[in-house]
């Protein structure tokens, strides 16, 4: 394994880190659960790394800080909801924030907005429930994009990416 290789699987796990922190201990409570901004670093790690890497690191950090934080019949949707959001961001290019990531941010919200809510409506087998948590998921997804915004503006502004692929 070249010395390239480890070093993204350590910014991978330092990013499951960052995730898992943003989440489980900056975390605000809504009626059906909590609103976060871990989003935001799960956007972010799967700008600057690999796909399958960004989508384990965004996956395990996010629902071990559901795990975690006690709400553990929600781990199997954010881990799959989280790792799948992932794949839509590209770290191909020079740049976090491009029309492409920006495509991203809106897919990824959607992903998180219809996954939650389905995942809902299988637990109480109702699809009348999960609108009172639609609320809260749109406030978690504009906050964390916001923030995700910012810091990838200004990672850009300095080179990170640049930097970060050496």
């Amino acid at each position: 394994m070249s010395s390239k290789s480890i070093k993204k699987l350590v910014f991978g796990a330092v990013f499951c880190a960052i995730i898992f922190a943003l989440t489980a201990f900056l975390q605000i409570p809504s009626q059906t659960g909590y609103i976060h901004i871990g989003d935001a670093a799960v956007f972010l790690v799967a700008s600057l790394l690999p796909a399958p890497i960004a989508a384990v690191a965004a996956a395990v950090g996010a629902a071990g800080a559901d795990l975690f934080s006690g709400f553990t019949l929600w781990a199997p949707a954010t881990f799959f909801i989280k790792g799948i959001s992932a794949f839509f961001f590209s770290s191909k290019e020079e740049k976090i924030i491009k029309p492409r990531n920006i495509l991203a941010l809106i897919a990824s919200c959607a992903l998180c907005l219809g996954g939650y809510y389905l995942y809902e409506a299988f637990l109480t087998k109702s699809f009348l429930t999960p609108v009172a948590s639609i609320a809260g998921n749109v406030m978690q997804c504009l906050f964390s994009a916001a923030i995700y915004l910012i810091a990838g503006l200004a990672l850009d502004r300095i080179g990170a990416v640049q930097n970060f692929r050496r």
